[in-house]
Protein backbone atom coordinates (compact mmCIF):
# COMPACT_ATOMS: atom_id res chain seq x y z
CA UNK A 1 0.00 0.00 0.00
CA UNK A 2 2.59 2.66 0.86
CA UNK A 3 4.64 1.88 -2.31
CA UNK A 4 1.33 2.52 -4.28
CA UNK A 5 1.13 5.67 -2.38
CA UNK A 6 4.69 7.14 -2.87
CA UNK A 7 4.08 6.06 -7.33
CA UNK A 8 1.24 7.88 -7.10
CA UNK A 9 2.51 10.89 -5.43
CA UNK A 10 5.23 10.30 -8.23
CA UNK A 11 3.22 10.34 -10.98
CA UNK A 12 1.23 13.64 -9.47
CA UNK A 13 4.71 15.72 -9.38
CA UNK A 14 5.66 14.26 -13.20
CA UNK A 15 1.87 15.94 -14.12
CA UNK A 16 2.17 19.00 -12.19
CA UNK A 17 6.12 19.68 -13.41
CA UNK A 18 4.90 18.78 -17.43
CA UNK A 19 1.85 21.70 -16.20
CA UNK A 20 4.51 24.31 -15.53
CA UNK A 21 6.53 22.96 -18.53
CA UNK A 22 4.05 23.70 -21.05
CA UNK A 23 2.33 26.94 -19.16
CA UNK A 24 6.01 28.53 -19.68
CA UNK A 25 6.31 27.38 -23.54
CA UNK A 26 2.38 27.76 -23.75
CA UNK A 27 3.58 31.92 -22.28
CA UNK A 28 6.79 31.89 -24.61
CA UNK A 29 4.83 31.18 -27.73
CA UNK A 30 2.15 34.43 -27.24
CA UNK A 31 4.77 37.05 -26.60
CA UNK A 32 8.30 35.58 -28.38
CA UNK A 33 11.22 37.04 -26.54
CA UNK A 34 12.24 40.21 -28.63
CA UNK A 35 8.93 40.34 -30.72
CA UNK A 36 6.12 42.48 -30.64
CA UNK A 37 2.50 41.14 -29.77
CA UNK A 38 -0.72 43.18 -31.78
CA UNK A 39 -3.26 43.84 -29.78
CA UNK A 40 -5.70 41.53 -29.79
CA UNK A 41 -9.00 43.71 -29.57
CA UNK A 42 -8.88 46.33 -32.47
CA UNK A 43 -9.56 49.85 -31.67
CA UNK A 44 -10.19 53.50 -33.74
CA UNK A 45 -12.08 54.31 -36.63
CA UNK A 46 -12.30 52.72 -39.99
CA UNK A 47 -11.49 54.56 -43.41
CA UNK A 48 -15.10 55.54 -44.17
CA UNK A 49 -15.14 57.49 -40.81
CA UNK A 50 -11.88 59.42 -40.81
CA UNK A 51 -12.18 62.01 -43.49
CA UNK A 52 -13.96 65.19 -42.84
CA UNK A 53 -15.34 67.99 -45.14
CA UNK A 54 -14.26 71.18 -44.39
CA UNK A 55 -17.55 72.48 -43.39
CA UNK A 56 -18.01 70.03 -41.07
CA UNK A 57 -18.84 71.61 -37.72
CA UNK A 58 -15.80 70.44 -35.08
CA UNK A 59 -13.18 72.10 -37.72
CA UNK A 60 -14.98 75.39 -39.62
CA UNK A 61 -14.07 77.57 -36.52
CA UNK A 62 -10.40 76.88 -37.59
CA UNK A 63 -10.95 77.05 -41.30
CA UNK A 64 -12.29 80.82 -40.22
CA UNK A 65 -9.20 81.30 -37.97
CA UNK A 66 -6.39 79.82 -40.49
CA UNK A 67 -7.99 81.90 -43.12
CA UNK A 68 -7.91 84.68 -40.65
CA UNK A 69 -4.35 84.97 -40.34
CA UNK A 70 -3.82 84.44 -43.85
CA UNK A 71 -3.44 80.60 -44.37
CA UNK A 72 -5.27 78.14 -46.01
CA UNK A 73 -7.30 75.29 -44.97
CA UNK A 74 -6.02 71.87 -47.58
CA UNK A 75 -7.91 69.11 -45.47
CA UNK A 76 -9.86 67.95 -42.53
CA UNK A 77 -9.97 64.27 -40.97
CA UNK A 78 -11.02 62.33 -37.68
CA UNK A 79 -7.67 61.20 -35.66
CA UNK A 80 -8.10 57.71 -35.93
CA UNK A 81 -7.12 56.19 -32.65
CA UNK A 82 -9.47 58.85 -30.59
CA UNK A 83 -11.77 60.39 -33.63
CA UNK A 84 -10.84 63.99 -32.84
CA UNK A 85 -11.07 66.56 -35.48
CA UNK A 86 -8.02 67.68 -36.66
CA UNK A 87 -7.23 70.47 -39.67
CA UNK A 88 -4.81 70.10 -42.28
CA UNK A 89 -3.74 73.66 -42.90
CA UNK A 90 -1.03 75.78 -44.15
CA UNK A 91 -0.14 78.88 -41.87
CA UNK A 92 2.50 81.77 -41.89
CA UNK A 93 5.39 81.34 -40.09
CA UNK A 94 4.54 84.92 -38.15
CA UNK A 95 1.32 82.95 -37.15
CA UNK A 96 3.18 80.04 -35.14
CA UNK A 97 4.58 80.16 -31.97
CA UNK A 98 6.01 77.58 -29.55
CA UNK A 99 4.61 76.93 -26.77
CA UNK A 100 6.43 78.63 -23.70
CA UNK A 101 7.38 75.91 -21.80
CA UNK A 102 9.34 73.77 -24.81
CA UNK A 103 13.23 73.01 -24.44
CA UNK A 104 15.23 76.07 -24.73
CA UNK A 105 16.16 76.46 -29.24
CA UNK A 106 19.27 74.92 -29.76
CA UNK A 107 21.20 77.29 -32.48
CA UNK A 108 23.47 74.94 -33.89
CA UNK A 109 20.65 71.88 -34.31
CA UNK A 110 18.32 74.38 -35.80
CA UNK A 111 21.21 75.06 -38.33
CA UNK A 112 21.49 71.36 -38.93
CA UNK A 113 18.08 70.68 -39.76
CA UNK A 114 17.69 73.20 -41.72
CA UNK A 115 20.48 72.07 -44.32
CA UNK A 116 19.27 68.67 -43.71
CA UNK A 117 15.42 69.97 -45.04
CA UNK A 118 17.25 71.99 -48.04
CA UNK A 119 19.47 68.80 -49.14
CA UNK A 120 16.46 67.09 -49.29
CA UNK A 121 14.60 69.52 -51.13
CA UNK A 122 11.76 68.92 -49.12
CA UNK A 123 9.90 70.18 -46.03
CA UNK A 124 7.76 67.56 -45.79
CA UNK A 125 6.65 67.19 -42.07
CA UNK A 126 3.65 69.14 -40.39
CA UNK A 127 3.85 70.87 -37.58
CA UNK A 128 1.05 69.96 -35.01
CA UNK A 129 -0.57 73.28 -33.50
CA UNK A 130 -3.31 74.10 -30.77
CA UNK A 131 -4.93 76.90 -29.85
CA UNK A 132 -2.99 78.93 -27.23
CA UNK A 133 -3.80 81.69 -24.64
CA UNK A 134 -5.49 84.22 -26.04
CA UNK A 135 -6.55 82.32 -29.21
CA UNK A 136 -2.55 82.08 -30.44
CA UNK A 137 -1.44 79.47 -32.24
CA UNK A 138 1.23 77.24 -30.71
CA UNK A 139 3.16 74.65 -31.12
CA UNK A 140 4.15 72.28 -28.76
CA UNK A 141 6.51 70.26 -30.49
CA UNK A 142 7.84 71.88 -33.32
CA UNK A 143 10.08 74.40 -31.89
CA UNK A 144 13.28 73.48 -34.14
CA UNK A 145 11.28 72.78 -37.30
CA UNK A 146 9.34 76.30 -37.34
CA UNK A 147 12.70 77.71 -36.56
CA UNK A 148 14.48 76.19 -39.76
CA UNK A 149 11.58 77.21 -41.63
CA UNK A 150 12.16 80.81 -41.30
CA UNK A 151 16.12 80.08 -41.51
CA UNK A 152 15.20 78.77 -45.42
CA UNK A 153 13.00 81.64 -46.16
CA UNK A 154 10.15 80.03 -45.81
CA UNK A 155 6.35 81.92 -46.21
CA UNK A 156 4.24 79.25 -45.37
CA UNK A 157 4.42 75.83 -43.53
CA UNK A 158 2.08 72.82 -43.63
CA UNK A 159 0.53 72.06 -40.14
CA UNK A 160 -1.99 70.12 -38.48
CA UNK A 161 -4.10 71.58 -36.01
CA UNK A 162 -6.16 70.16 -33.40
CA UNK A 163 -8.88 72.08 -30.80
CA UNK A 164 -8.08 70.37 -28.21
CA UNK A 165 -6.22 72.46 -26.27
CA UNK A 166 -4.79 70.40 -23.44
CA UNK A 167 -2.67 68.66 -26.42
CA UNK A 168 -0.26 71.40 -26.04
CA UNK A 169 0.77 69.65 -22.49
CA UNK A 170 0.47 66.34 -23.45
CA UNK A 171 2.22 66.21 -26.73
CA UNK A 172 6.06 66.71 -24.98
CA UNK A 173 5.31 63.00 -23.47
CA UNK A 174 5.80 61.89 -27.73
CA UNK A 175 9.13 63.14 -28.06
CA UNK A 176 10.48 60.11 -27.48
CA UNK A 177 13.15 60.05 -31.03
CA UNK A 178 15.66 62.56 -29.25
CA UNK A 179 15.70 61.91 -25.68
CA UNK A 180 15.58 65.07 -23.65
CA UNK A 181 18.52 65.19 -20.86
CA UNK A 182 17.68 66.09 -16.93
CA UNK A 183 17.86 69.67 -17.91
CA UNK A 184 15.91 70.38 -20.97
CA UNK A 185 13.13 67.99 -19.77
CA UNK A 186 13.18 69.58 -16.40
CA UNK A 187 12.79 72.63 -17.59
CA UNK A 188 9.80 72.00 -20.06
CA UNK A 189 8.30 70.40 -16.99
CA UNK A 190 8.59 73.59 -14.73
CA UNK A 191 7.49 75.96 -17.42
CA UNK A 192 4.74 73.97 -17.51
CA UNK A 193 3.85 73.88 -14.49
CA UNK A 194 4.12 77.87 -14.08
CA UNK A 195 1.58 78.53 -16.70
CA UNK A 196 -0.84 76.13 -15.81
CA UNK A 197 -0.84 77.24 -12.19
CA UNK A 198 -1.74 80.87 -13.90
CA UNK A 199 -4.31 79.51 -15.98
CA UNK A 200 -5.83 76.35 -14.02
CA UNK A 201 -4.47 77.68 -9.83
CA UNK A 202 -6.94 75.51 -8.36
CA UNK A 203 -6.06 72.46 -9.43
CA UNK A 204 -3.67 70.00 -7.68
CA UNK A 205 -0.07 69.25 -8.76
CA UNK A 206 -1.07 65.60 -8.77
CA UNK A 207 -3.67 66.01 -11.41
CA UNK A 208 -0.95 66.78 -14.06
CA UNK A 209 0.86 63.60 -12.89
CA UNK A 210 0.88 62.23 -16.72
CA UNK A 211 1.85 65.78 -18.30
CA UNK A 212 4.81 66.10 -15.88
CA UNK A 213 5.97 62.67 -16.04
CA UNK A 214 8.07 62.51 -12.74
CA UNK A 215 8.01 64.71 -9.35
CA UNK A 216 11.92 65.38 -9.59
CA UNK A 217 11.55 67.09 -13.00
CA UNK A 218 9.66 69.60 -10.74
CA UNK A 219 12.12 70.43 -8.27
CA UNK A 220 15.28 70.16 -10.58
CA UNK A 221 13.47 72.59 -12.76
CA UNK A 222 13.23 75.10 -10.08
CA UNK A 223 17.13 75.12 -9.68
CA UNK A 224 17.88 74.95 -13.66
CA UNK A 225 15.58 77.91 -14.12
CA UNK A 226 18.59 79.90 -11.48
CA UNK A 227 21.35 77.60 -12.44
CA UNK A 228 21.80 76.24 -15.94
CA UNK A 229 24.76 74.76 -14.83
CA UNK A 230 23.29 72.31 -12.07
CA UNK A 231 24.57 68.73 -11.94
CA UNK A 232 20.98 67.35 -12.19
CA UNK A 233 21.58 64.13 -12.94
CA UNK A 234 24.21 63.82 -9.91
CA UNK A 235 20.85 64.02 -7.46
CA UNK A 236 18.15 62.47 -9.60
CA UNK A 237 18.37 58.80 -8.14
CA UNK A 238 17.93 60.34 -4.87
CA UNK A 239 14.95 62.65 -5.76
CA UNK A 240 13.64 59.34 -7.58
CA UNK A 241 13.00 58.38 -4.07
CA UNK A 242 11.90 61.05 -1.81
CA UNK A 243 10.17 63.54 -4.30
CA UNK A 244 6.27 62.76 -5.13
CA UNK A 245 3.78 64.87 -6.34
CA UNK A 246 1.75 66.74 -3.90
CA UNK A 247 -2.16 67.16 -3.69
CA UNK A 248 -1.58 70.56 -3.11
CA UNK A 249 -2.75 73.04 -5.78
CA UNK A 250 -0.28 74.08 -8.55
CA UNK A 251 0.89 77.28 -6.79
CA UNK A 252 1.41 76.05 -3.08
CA UNK A 253 3.33 73.44 -4.71
CA UNK A 254 5.74 75.34 -6.40
CA UNK A 255 6.18 77.07 -3.69
CA UNK A 256 6.96 74.36 -1.36
CA UNK A 257 9.15 73.01 -4.37
CA UNK A 258 11.31 76.59 -4.35
CA UNK A 259 11.84 75.42 -0.45
CA UNK A 260 13.20 72.43 -1.35
CA UNK A 261 15.04 73.47 -4.23
CA UNK A 262 16.84 76.32 -2.49
CA UNK A 263 17.58 73.54 0.27
CA UNK A 264 19.27 71.24 -2.08
CA UNK A 265 21.45 74.56 -3.91
CA UNK A 266 22.81 74.67 -0.56
CA UNK A 267 23.51 71.26 0.02
CA UNK A 268 25.29 71.38 -3.59
CA UNK A 269 27.48 74.27 -2.62
CA UNK A 270 29.10 71.63 0.36
CA UNK A 271 29.32 69.15 -2.05
CA UNK A 272 31.60 71.40 -3.94
CA UNK A 273 33.89 72.69 -1.63
CA UNK A 274 34.20 68.37 -0.81
CA UNK A 275 35.45 68.04 -4.38
CA UNK A 276 37.80 71.04 -3.93
CA UNK A 277 39.10 69.53 -1.32
CA UNK A 278 39.22 66.07 -2.97
CA UNK A 279 41.10 67.52 -5.94
CA UNK A 280 43.62 69.13 -3.54
CA UNK A 281 44.38 65.65 -2.33
CA UNK A 282 44.85 64.03 -5.99
CA UNK A 283 41.99 62.93 -6.89
CA UNK A 284 40.76 63.95 -10.39
CA UNK A 285 37.69 61.22 -11.63
CA UNK A 286 34.56 63.08 -13.40
CA UNK A 287 32.92 60.88 -11.16
CA UNK A 288 33.77 62.84 -7.61
CA UNK A 289 30.10 64.39 -7.30
CA UNK A 290 28.28 61.37 -7.96
CA UNK A 291 30.41 59.99 -5.67
CA UNK A 292 30.36 62.08 -2.72
CA UNK A 293 26.09 62.77 -3.57
CA UNK A 294 25.77 58.90 -3.18
CA UNK A 295 28.02 58.85 0.32
CA UNK A 296 25.71 61.67 1.70
CA UNK A 297 22.29 59.69 -0.13
CA UNK A 298 19.96 58.82 2.95
CA UNK A 299 18.42 56.39 0.63
CA UNK A 300 21.01 55.01 -1.77
CA UNK A 301 20.44 51.58 -0.32
CA UNK A 302 16.76 51.65 -0.35
CA UNK A 303 15.09 49.14 -3.07
CA UNK A 304 11.37 49.75 -3.41
CA UNK A 305 9.52 46.92 -3.75
CA UNK A 306 7.54 46.14 -6.83
CA UNK A 307 4.49 48.66 -6.91
CA UNK A 308 5.28 50.29 -4.36
CA UNK A 309 4.73 54.32 -4.42
CA UNK A 310 5.28 55.60 -1.31
CA UNK A 311 8.70 57.85 -0.85
CA UNK A 312 11.37 55.78 0.84
CA UNK A 313 10.92 58.83 3.79
CA UNK A 314 9.65 62.26 3.37
CA UNK A 315 11.66 64.57 1.31
CA UNK A 316 12.45 67.29 3.96
CA UNK A 317 13.48 64.69 6.16
CA UNK A 318 15.66 63.35 3.56
CA UNK A 319 17.20 66.31 2.81
CA UNK A 320 17.47 67.47 6.54
CA UNK A 321 19.81 63.96 7.14
CA UNK A 322 21.52 64.92 3.34
CA UNK A 323 22.78 68.41 5.15
CA UNK A 324 23.97 66.45 8.37
CA UNK A 325 26.24 63.80 6.31
CA UNK A 326 27.53 66.47 3.77
CA UNK A 327 28.68 68.32 6.80
CA UNK A 328 30.50 65.69 8.64
CA UNK A 329 31.78 64.46 5.61
CA UNK A 330 35.75 63.11 5.65
CA UNK A 331 37.73 63.32 2.85
CA UNK A 332 40.54 61.32 4.76
CA UNK A 333 38.13 58.17 4.04
CA UNK A 334 37.59 58.63 0.19
CA UNK A 335 39.25 55.70 -1.25
CA UNK A 336 40.46 55.13 -4.55
CA UNK A 337 39.01 51.76 -5.65
CA UNK A 338 35.36 53.53 -4.63
CA UNK A 339 35.50 55.96 -7.22
CA UNK A 340 36.54 53.08 -9.52
CA UNK A 341 33.59 51.55 -8.66
CA UNK A 342 31.38 54.29 -9.00
CA UNK A 343 32.90 55.47 -12.05
CA UNK A 344 32.05 51.51 -13.61
CA UNK A 345 28.48 51.96 -12.44
CA UNK A 346 28.34 54.88 -14.47
CA UNK A 347 29.33 53.63 -17.65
Amino acid sequence: MASRKKTARKTANKDVTKKKTLRKKTANKKTPRGKLAPAKTKRGLKAGQIVLGLDAASVAPLVDEVMAVGGAAIGAYSEPLSGRPVLLASLPLKAVQPTPFQRDLSPTHTRRLAEKIDEAGSFLDPLIVVRGEDGRLWTPNGRHRLAAAKILGLQQVTVLISPDDALAYRILALNTEKAHNVKDRSLEVIRMARNLAETRPRTKELAFAQHFEAAEYLTLGIIYEQNKRFAGGAYSSFLKKVDRFSDRSLPVSIRQREDIAARLMDIDEHVKKIIDRLQKKGFKSPYLRTYVVARINPVRFHRAKKGETKPAMPIKSALTRMVGAVKKFDVNSVKSGELAIVAAMSN
